[in-house]
């Protein structure tokens, strides 16, 4: 190898150990989502090469390499402008690092523009349709009851699937609304930022039944913290017998998505509306309807607007039950244990 390699080597490993650096950054300190800096490193590494295929190196970028990388180039990758918004993003993000680090004099990113991307308005799930899916479910089996419990959370909070599978038993908490006992459950999402979230009457009723289903007793899903996996699955192939147990139990995303689309087969409905997400544009949607404000939408949806990272704690948990109790999905529909919520509010206990 000649003297010429060996320093393009040196530069190159020299140029992804700072990529690491930042990134690590953001994981530690700026609380990111590991999915979000696996994709800003996939687009950094790329930039890489481009500039590599231009004998410069990633302190020599200018703005009009970046402008051209996040632009036409990626375009000739065949990367639509929406999925390109991210990319500006990693670039803006790491560069503005290198010039805080003083690594470099100049910022080139400081006037790299996002692609102009028109918002597509969220196609709705529907509450005739999300109640046909909710039905699906049979509560007289055990993953029908656990499948109930999780729909019935992501319809009646709004919640992010990430959010609901990380979920441990010991994110529940019960409290005091208009003399009554509630329950309500801690959320983890999108960089690990938590915010409380009360239950509606339905979820919070499928969700006991299934944590006193006999079969789950017999399932081992402690953690090494002591607390235990709220949901589990039943069946992992992947997993050797002797280690199917905590962390092992819990139900993944993908398998979320399969349940819900399972269902969503079943009862009938279009296969683009059974997702996850279709509940938290349901759910925000009724919000709208009942002429909740924008902040008790952000503050029940968990938008990641730093703008509204005050909200959450502004908006009391009295009046954050009174808007899910008032506009969730759950309420407006027939599900498994509406005549039992409707006899309990009777005497007086929900």
């Amino acid at each position: 190898m000649n003297k010429n390699n060996e320093s393009d080597n040196d530069q190159a490993d020299e140029e992804l150990l700072l990529i690491e650096s930042w990134l690590t950054w953001l994981l530690t300190s700026r609380g990111r989502a590991s999915s979000t800096v696996n994709k800003y490193r996939g687009h950094l590494k790329q930039l890489q090469v481009f500039l590599g295929e231009r004998d410069r190196s990633i302190f020599q970028a200018d703005q009009k390499s970046l402008t051209e990388f996040t632009g036409l180039w990626l375009h000739k990758q065949g990367i639509a402008p929406q999925s390109r918004h991210v990319v500006v993003a990693a670039c803006r993000g790491f560069y503005e690092w290198l010039h805080g680090q003083r690594l470099i004099s100049d910022n080139p990113s400081s006037y790299l523009l996002y692609p102009s991307v028109g918002r597509k308005l969220p196609r709705q799930l529907g509450l005739m349709n999300a109640e046909q899916l909710l039905m699906q479910a049979d509560i007289s089996s055990f993953n029908g009851v656990r499948d109930a419990a999780m729909l019935a959370l992501l319809m009646g909070t709004g919640m992010r699937v990430a959010g609901l599978v990380s979920l441990n038993q010991e994110s529940l908490y019960w409290f005091e609304h208009n003399g009554v006992q509630r329950l309500g459950l801690i959320v983890s999402e999108k960089g690990e930022n938590e915010r409380e979230l009360p239950l509606p009457n339905e979820a919070a009723l499928l969700l006991q039944a299934y944590l006193g289903h006999d079969e789950l007793q017999q399932v081992d899903r402690t953690l090494p913290s002591g607390e235990r996996v709220l949901f589990v699955s039943v069946r992992n192939r992947r997993v050797p017998e002797h280690e199917y147990r905590g962390e092992a139990r819990r139900l993944s995303t993908k398998s979320v998505w399969k349940m819900i689309q399972g269902y969503g087969a079943a009862a009938g409905l279009p296969k683009e509306l059974c997702h996850p997400h279709a509940f938290r544009h349901m759910m925000g949607a009724e919000m709208m309807e009942e002429e909740s404000s924008t902040l008790q939408v952000q503050a029940v949806l968990g938008h990641a607007d730093p703008k509204t990272s005050e909200i959450y704690a502004r908006i009391a948990r009295k009046k954050l039950t009174d808007v899910i109790d008032k506009t969730n999905p759950l309420g407006k529909i027939t599900t498994a244990v509406t005549p039992l919520v409707q006899e309990m509010k009777k005497r007086g206990t929900l």
